[in-house]
């Protein structure tokens, strides 16, 4: 291990860049298996140990052996949702089973759990012990301690569900639809620049992707119902039907795991080692959220409905009529906000804030290797120390990932006897704008929606980079329990209703005019309204991958669930042909785990309540955050890092007040 990022920087796109003459998809496979070496020379040197088992000798080739094996295919995964080569992405996906394939042998091997449950953990420090105690579980949880017939079953089956995991996923990244407008009259109400960057081919027809930047203006501003029906059809039917098969056979996987294990369902084994600890606490917590949202929700919808004149409003018309009751009632037209949004302004705004709040630099890399030109690169620095890096995959293209995520490259390790290991982190997301745009002359102007995801998402980053400084790469980084990951990428989305803070860097694009106050006061009087909704739509999603997950997938009907679901949590009308589940990766990533979304909600609103909100980027609290919540890592459970930072366990209360701020009185909103 050495000591800075350019030094560890052996990544698998550096490695196919290097080989000029080899092909990529060759040196591809030999950066993997060259990887995959050292992970099996750590392991032969843990099991070689003949003494007494101490974290120096047994843990320490552990995780050394983990380190490898997490960066490889964290890495391998990035470049099979992001590389422009189809070739590459191909190899990728079949690299990751095979990287996949070795983290299930090794969940299994019983020869390594039996040395590490013999590892005195008094000579360890308490993150140490946290650790050795956590990956016991998970051991126990993969079936390490289940008799030969059970475990070789247990690998056959998890070697079935990650092909099948990669497979939905590869499908939904590939499988985007488009929708043809032969009449422009269809696209009134759209913005002037997403009309000018959408000209009529020769054959006189405009086409639009599912891609975001074209899916979310038509589906908020355009006036034709018509062709909200057709996008929304559109992009509810990717990767359809290919994937609802697919679905289905990686739910009865799952089931079988789960029995095999002991547990009724896979939602009860998902959650073993989670803050929520079990299925039913779960749905304890999701039927609490329930009952507080339903009569604000209610509200919110006759007030919807008494507005749009319409018998009832569907749900491809759902963020259109927000959209509009917003501009009416609240004197706020979203679309006012957009000049004040260009791409390249709001990436220094958002670096901005998060260095001035955490006190960190960032320090543009421009002759870091990477994976296709358009991606940028920053290297972090604390008073003066390089602590990380990060690359910004921030723009739609052919056959890139069409999501928003953050991915941690390589785990920080800030003590080895071989030297520091600096974490390494991307965000992929799919914003407006970026160099083919500008060829054009588009600004890239992003919507309010856009820049709080940009937010959401450098939560994540932060988390990855400022927690990758652990002695242990098993808990470096975003490594806390799955049900805690979403609460710093929450909590920092709730910056951005600072007028203060975006004065910093909301300038008009033509102007240069800060964005002015009143206006950011009704784009938060507005953004209340609709919450209680928003949180129906969770427990609408959260419900869905709870219930794949503990019914009988030989009898499950999809359609019927996914419908009845909606309807049970949500007003709108039902589109008959809406697939959703077919591209909601979150079933194969966060599988019946999806709840975290609103738990973490609840968690970063009580965090972000302790914030003084006249002086967001100056409050103290900001450097107690970070070194008690995002430097902690997964050092320490979830449940300790909420105890250290507010003082107690986790309330309801800022939540409660959080979905009811909007019936409160102008006055009393937060601007």
């Amino acid at each position: 291990m050495s000591t800075s990022v350019s030094e560890t920087s052996n990544h698998p796109w550096t490695a196919i860049a290097a080989e000029s003459g080899m092909p990529a998809t060759t040196a591809l496979e030999a950066w993997v298996q060259n990887h995959l070496d050292r992970h099996q020379q750590s392991l032969d040197h843990l099991l070689a140990e003949k003494g007494p088992h101490t974290p120096e000798n047994t843990l320490r080739a552990y995780d050394d052996a983990i380190a490898e094996l997490a960066a490889t295919g964290s890495q391998v995964g990035l470049l099979n949702s992001v590389h422009p080569d189809k070739a590459v992405r191909d190899t990728a996906q079949d690299q990751a089973q095979k990287i996949s394939q070795a983290a299930v042998d090794l969940s299994l091997n019983q020869k390594v759990y039996q040395a590490l449950s013999e590892v005195c953990v008094d000579e360890t420090d308490p993150a140490g012990r946290h650790y050795l105690d956590r990956t016991l579980l998970q051991y126990r949880l993969a079936g390490v301690d289940r008799d030969e017939p059970t475990r070789a079953r247990l690998k056959e089956l998890q070697d079935k569900a990650t092909l099948l995991s990669l497979t939905f996923s590869r499908n939904v990244q590939e499988g985007g639809n488009t929708v043809t407008i032969e009449d422009p009259i269809e696209l009134e109400g759209l913005p002037p620049d997403f009309l000018e960057s959408h000209q009529p081919g020769n054959d006189g027809k405009i086409t639009l992707t599912t891609d975001f930047p074209d899916f979310l203006p038509v589906m908020t501003f355009a006036r034709s119902h018509e062709l909200r029906l057709r996008m929304f059809l559109a992009y509810n039917t990717r990767a359809y039907p290919q994937n609802k098969q697919i679905l289905l056979d990686l739910l009865a996987i799952r089931k079988e795991i789960a029995q095999l294990l002991g547990f009724s369902n896979w939602a009860d084994l998902a959650t073993a080692d989670q803050m929520m600890e079990s299925s039913s606490n779960m749905q304890a917590f999701l039927d609490e959220l329930d009952l507080a949202s339903k009569a604000g929700a209610e509200k919110e919808y006759a007030m919807l409905l008494d507005f749009s004149k319409q018998e009832q409003i569907d749900s491809a018309s759902r963020a259109y009529w927000l959209e509009q009751y917003r501009r009416s009632a609240f004197d706020f037209d979203s679309q006012s906000v957009r000049p004040y949004f260009p791409y390249d302004r709001v990436e220094q705004g958002v670096l901005s804030t998060a260095a001035r709040l955490f006190q960190v630099e960032f320090r543009p890399a421009p002759n870091a290797e990477t994976w296709h030109p358009n991606v940028v690169t920053y290297d972090v620095y604390d008073r003066g120390d390089h602590i990380g890096r990060f690359y910004l995959d921030m723009h739609p293209r052919e056959g890139k990932d069409k999501w928003f995520s953050a991915h941690s490259l390589i785990p920080g390790i800030s003590s080895h006897p071989q030297g520091r290991q600096i974490p390494e982190a991307a965000l992929i997301c799919n914003f407006p704008g970026g160099p083919s745009a500008k060829k054009t002359g588009d600004p890239g102007l992003m919507q309010h929606s856009d820049v709080v995801t940009f937010f959401h998402e450098f939560g994540h980053l932060m988390h990855a980079l400022l927690g990758g400084h652990q002695n242990w790469a098993g808990i470096s980084g975003i490594a806390t329990e799955g049900d805690f990951v979403e609460v710093p990428s929450q909590m920092l989305e709730e910056f951005f209703r600072d007028h203060r803070l975006l004065a910093t860097f909301a300038h008009h694009y033509e102007t240069n005019e800060p964005i002015p106050a009143e206006l950011v006061a009704k784009m938060n009087r507005a953004g209340a309204f609709g919450r209680a909704d928003s949180i129906r739509t969770q427990l609408f999603y959260t419900t869905c991958s709870l219930k794949t997950h503990t019914e009988d997938p030989a009898t499950l009907d999809l359609d019927q669930l996914f419908e009845s679901l909606y309807t049970r949590f949500l007003p709108y009308k039902w589109i008959p042909g809406n697939r959703m589940y077919a591209a909601f990766t979150h079933l194969v990533g966060y599988s019946s785990n999806y709840y975290t979304y609103l738990y973490d909600k609840v968690i970063a609103l009580d965090f972000f309540s302790q914030f003084e909100k006249t002086n967001l980027l100056d409050d103290p609290n900001a450097m107690k955050y970070r070194r008690t919540v995002l430097d902690a890592g997964g050092s320490m459970p979830g449940k300790d890092i909420v105890q250290r930072f507010l003082g107690r366990s986790q309330s309801t209360d800022a939540f409660t007040d959080w979905i009811g701020e909007e019936f409160q009185p102008a006055a009393a909103i937060y601007d």
